[in-house]
């Protein structure tokens, strides 16, 4: 049995195209990690009362030192703040952030189950696509969402 042929795109995109695609990949990568971080603190400190750095490492599934790293890095972005032997707190900037990055999130999933994909597939997938993924799109989602009439879609 052969391999199967890859066929290449008819034509490329300009540079310009093809460097503002790339480009906004990088940089959905480098705010990925500071979004999943003021997620997981707002998560932490609405179910817990705290956002200890051992707990936000265990969580994200890195070590103790990586967590101290971003957690750093999110205070020099104003995002958060520490107190010593109290934990992290989000600022109000932080919040903002969670709660949009929250929103996000939902509606990834929403419009993942909308087209059939199982729940924790949707969870698990809405974790890369939501920080990748336009206002534009976002907007187009929830539209489709309304349309299909699965807005209401409630998480487990």
């Amino acid at each position: 049995m052969g391999a199967k042929k890859v066929m290449a795109p008819a034509e490329l995109p300009t540079e310009a195209a093809q460097a503002e695609r790339f480009g906004k990949a990088r940089s959905a990568q480098a705010t990925a990690v500071l979004e999943d971080y003021v997620e997981l603190i707002d998560d932490l400190l609405g179910s817990e009362g705290e956002a200890r750095p051992t707990d936000i490492a265990r969580r994200l599934g890195v070590s103790h030192a990586t967590a101290i790293k971003s957690i750093s890095r999110l205070k020099r972005e104003g995002l958060a703040t520490s107190r010593r032997y109290r934990g992290v707190f989000l600022t109000p900037q932080g919040s903002e952030l969670a709660a949009r990055v929250r929103s996000r999130h939902r509606l990834v999933v929403d419009l993942l189950v909308a087209v059939g994909v199982p729940e924790h597939c949707a969870e698990l997938d809405a974790e890369g696509i939501e920080h990748h993924v336009s206002d534009a799109a976002l907007a187009a989602f929830a539209r489709f969402i309304a349309r299909s009439g699965s807005a209401g879609h409630k998480p487990d």
